[in-house]
């Protein structure tokens, strides 16, 4: 009789297996991350908008509202997540995300569309970084710490694949039921709130958030203390604030060209509603495969180098777009998706070795995120300006410049030597398991570059993964959320 392969004891996951309840907290975040972020409304809803009678200043202007939003709402929810325990954070985001999908099909007017967007906001500020925060502490007290970058990555990837398998229905369904994708989003928002009731406890989680409760002020003075330490280390650390202005150029072109004026773009070049969605698919297909594969981009150039020349690819893209016929426009669109999708993991790679040894890395990056969005925020009032004016072609255009002109005034200050001291974004890296060879800071060891995405995509996860005394002393349910990425 041939013995039965051994399997895995609970809490000895280690290399070798996942345990039970690891297998299931990685299931039910891959449906969650798959049901929340599934947008159906994503490829037609400045169309949408459009037939609900909202002229091209009121989508935009809502477009900022949201922006500025997203930055209010960055930091606060990571104190709620902190409070009430990150599996009940995930809970009420996708109870808010649920809401917000059906704001428009109770009223599709302004006030409706607005509505709908700032619950977004709160939503996906709630789950940011809990879901990230939840699957690595659950994987961690499961002793499976180590699955966690494959989890956190296939999770992702699911995610890509639903929306190109679903993005290509949304037209025929809008043409059968008009509200037919914010019905379906709804769906989505609430199967996700189902994954997320069926996250098991994770010990002494709840019975933290409850006795938490009392030491509100000293959560507080901790709260402001680590956000002033981050601005003290931006004003001191040229280089740091250097790399986060360098990203600016690239978080705006992609959010305000994919999401803002992606349909406009399209709707000028005579490419209808029903088509949208197979276009926006065939972008995510483009971005997801260059995400993969950073390890694509020459070794010849650091990798600053090759954000600004990614930045520049991107600016001329869209200059580009105002020459073209329809099939031009939509392999631009392609290209664009992709020089986006290597330049996202080198930049975060470059803003995560510029911080400062034990500094409050997730402070520093909501930071930058919020930035971000201000930016994006002002961008989607010029570009509500622009096509209530009818001037597309020349927004691409200036658009184009202001990107060149940014990424001049970086380069020059680059040069001046005012970014001097510690510049570790110029070298390729990877993450090493701690306790191998001495890493640099937050267990960063330096390296050549070229053996996976993984190690170049999540080296800012990998960085505190590899620190694993800096995060010991919190409850599983109670880490501080993961660093954002868009």
């Amino acid at each position: 009789m041939r013995a039965r392969p051994a399997r895995p004891r609970r809490g000895t996951g280690g290399a070798t297996g996942l345990t039970d309840t690891a297998r299931r907290i990685i299931r039910l975040n891959n449906g969650f991350q798959l049901l929340f972020n599934l947008l159906w409304w994503m490829p037609v809803f400045y169309a949408y908008q459009k037939a609900a009678g909202l002229s091209d200043g009121q989508i935009f202007g809502i477009q900022s509202i949201y922006y500025v939003a997203f930055c209010l709402l960055e930091i606060p929810t990571g104190l709620i997540a902190d409070r009430i325990g990150t599996r009940n954070c995930l809970r009420a985001g996708a109870v808010v995300m649920t809401a917000a999908n059906l704001a428009p099909v109770v009223s599709a007017s302004y006030t409706g569309f607005l509505l709908h967007f700032l619950a977004i906001a709160a939503g996906r500020s709630l789950t940011s970084g809990a879901a990230s925060a939840y699957l690595y502490d659950g994987l961690r007290a499961e002793r499976c710490g180590e699955h966690y970058l494959r989890a956190e990555g296939t999770a992702r990837a699911l995610g890509l694949a639903a929306k190109v398998v679903c993005w290509p229905l949304v037209g025929p369904l809008m043409a059968l039921a008009h509200p037919a994708p914010y019905v379906l989003s709804a769906a989505s928002a609430a199967g996700s709130l189902v994954c997320a009731v069926l996250l098991p406890r994770l010990a002494g989680a709840e019975a933290g958030a409850d006795t938490d409760r009392g030491d509100g002020g000293r959560r507080g003075g901790a709260f402001l203390r680590d956000a002033g330490t981050a601005l003290r280390c931006v004003a001191s650390s040229p280089w740091l604030a250097l790399v986060m202005m360098q990203g600016v150029a690239i978080f705006t072109l992609s959010r305000i060209c994919q999401v803002n004026l992606f349909q406009p773009i399209l709707l000028d070049h005579g490419i209808g509603e029903a088509s949208h969605g197979g276009v926006l698919a065939a972008m995510t297909v483009a971005e997801a495969v260059a995400s993969a594969r950073p390890q694509w981009l020459s070794r010849r150039l650091p990798p600053v180098a090759w954000v600004s020349v990614l930045s520049l690819a991107l600016a001329g893209t869209l200059a580009a777009m105002t020459l073209g016929g329809p099939w031009v426009v939509v392999l631009l669109l392609c290209l664009f998706a992709a020089a986006t999708g290597f330049a996202f993991p080198v930049q975060r790679k470059l803003v995560n070795d510029a911080v400062p040894a034990h500094a409050p890395r997730a402070t520093l990056l909501s930071v930058e995120s919020i930035v971000d969005r201000a930016v994006c925020a002002l961008a989607a009032i010029a570009a509500g300006a622009y096509l209530s004016a009818g001037h597309l072609d020349a927004l691409l255009w200036h658009s184009a410049l202001a990107t060149a002109v940014l990424l001049g005034v970086f380069q020059l200050l680059l040069r001046s030597g005012v970014a001097r001291g510690d510049r570790d974004g110029n070298r390729w890296v990877r993450p090493r398991p701690a306790g191998r060879a001495e890493a640099g800071a937050g267990g960063i060891a330096p390296t050549e570059a070229g053996d996976g995405a993984t190690d170049l995509a999540d080296a800012g996860e990998a960085s505190e993964a590899g620190n694993p005394g800096r995060k010991e002393a919190l409850e599983p349910d109670h880490a501080p959320r993961r660093p954002r990425t868009t």
